[in-house]
């Protein structure tokens, strides 16, 4: 399986990685199994990110941008 969300993670990367306001993905768990997660600076971005990418879900997080230290 963990080949399967890697891929399933470059397919997301290629669908949001770049459009305004997104900071990034990662590969996580929401309720006890692996999901997708989309990391936004805007939650408005959040509603054209797909729901679901190589069967795995997909979450959205507002983190409000990052910055360097």
């Amino acid at each position: 399986m963990a080949d399967d969300i890697k891929t399933a993670q470059r397919e997301l990367n290629g669908k949001v990685m770049g459009r305004p306001g997104v900071s990034g993905t990662a590969i996580g768990e929401s309720g006890g199994k692996p999901c997708l997660t989309v990391y936004v600076s805007d939650s408005k971005v959040g509603g054209s990110v797909p729901k679901r990418i190589g069967g795995f879900p997909v979450v959205v997080e507002n983190t409000g941008g990052f910055r360097r230290l």
